[in-house]
């Protein structure tokens, strides 16, 4: 292909890129209506949080670490996995079974050396919390075969309304071999039930090659999942590369295109594919050009705050802001930012108390208040 006509499709993949973006440019908050306050400091990658049933929080440190806070005190937890903390590996999401209360389960998800080959991947494990310790560990999932590179580990979790678990595992940066076969772990969504075991309607248990636990793939490094409120639903939004993040509803058995079909480039600025669709494979529900690098992502259904109720908040690790999204028919139609400067927003969940819980990288967790009418 002569460079003029390479230069002349990069020149209109932008711009469909840009047509895409233009009704929802990025707005700078009008009126600051709420204040900011510290819950946690003093954390370096707080890569997640799980609220306890007595309004304690357990936070994950990518470097491999959980952090009970309670009381105003934080408390290391013992017994916690091996992990690989190198690159964007380490700890990383936690989460608690629906019915906690009654089993005491907590969800982790990490990058684990276990494995024959050097280097590490995505695995799942739960166990109990007792006397500041993990107990009855057990490994649910590990993804193979381990690789050296240390980016696209994923990797978050949601539990459905139905108890199954839902998680991510990126490309493990094997975009041309992973991602579109379900014979290999990475660039997939997962869905197990509570106890590790293998659905039998998962959508690829026919196939005696595939990996059972697969629910969707095509996918590159998914790091936010939550649950529609509404309608049940599992949506992600997974980094691109040079543009292209996207927001995704997962599909039983859905193919999500990677790298078959982009709205991002490489970082040099060249192409990956001529394609942004293609027959078979979904679009998303919407992609940021340029990359936001999102991370961690909620829906707002608190009353606390009126204005933003329905809405989808979904960390930017590269800009470094919160980004409020406006949803109409699972279309965004207005874009803000919140939390501007703050840091690398890794996560953010709404609490039980109904308060908006951010965690930033170099700092700690934080909180949104609403100002006084």
């Amino acid at each position: 292909m002569k460079k003029t006509q390479t230069l002349g499709l990069i020149l209109i993949m932008s711009l469909i890129a840009c047509a895409q973006q233009k009704d929802t440019e990025i707005h700078e908050p009008e009126n600051i209506n709420y204040t900011v306050e510290t819950v946690v400091d003093g954390l370096s990658v707080p890569w997640a949080m799980a609220f306890l049933p007595d309004k304690s929080m357990l936070i994950t440190e990518r470097s491999g670490e959980i952090i009970h806070f309670k009381n105003g005190e934080k408390i290391d937890i013992d017994n916690v996995p091996e992990v690989v903390a190198r690159g964007q590996g380490g700890l990383l999401d936690i989460k608690l079974h629906p019915d906690y209360k009654e089993n005491g389960w907590i969800y982790l998800s990490y990058s684990s050396p276990e494995g024959t080959e050097n280097g590490a991947h995505t695995a799942i494990m739960r166990a109990r919390l007792r006397e500041n310790a993990l107990v009855e560990k057990q490994l649910l999932y590990k993804a193979e075969p381990n690789t050296r590179k240390s980016h696209h580990f994923g990797s978050r979790f949601a539990f459905d309304k139905d108890g199954y678990l839902y998680f991510s595992i990126g490309e493990r940066g094997e975009r041309d071999v992973n991602p579109q076969d379900i014979t290999r772990d990475g660039g997939k969504i997962y869905r197990l039930k509570d106890d590790g075991s293998i659905p039998a309607d998962n959508p690829f248990t026919d196939n005696p090659n595939a990996k059972h636990a697969i629910y969707s793939y095509g996918h590159r490094n998914p790091q936010g999942m939550v649950i529609h409120p509404e309608t049940g639903e599992v949506w992600t939004h997974e980094h691109g590369p040079r543009g292209g993040d996207e927001i995704n509803i997962i599909k039983k058995g859905a193919n999500y295109g990677w790298p078959v079909i982009t709205y991002g480039i490489n970082y040099s600025g060249t192409k990956i594919t001529d394609e942004t669709e293609k027959e078979g494979m979904e679009q998303p529900l919407y992609y940021w050009v340029p990359s936001i690098a999102p991370s961690g992502m909620a829906f707002v259904t608190s009353d606390i705050y009126p204005d933003w109720k329905g809405n989808l908040l979904v960390g930017a690790l590269a800009f470094q802001y919160l980004e409020r999204l406006v949803l109409e028919n699972n279309k965004v139609t207005y874009r803000e930012k919140l939390l501007t400067d703050m840091g690398r927003i890794r996560d953010v969940r709404q609490g039980p108390d109904g308060y908006i819980y951010v965690s930033v990288e170099g700092k700690g967790i934080v909180k949104i208040v609403p100002k006084q009418a």
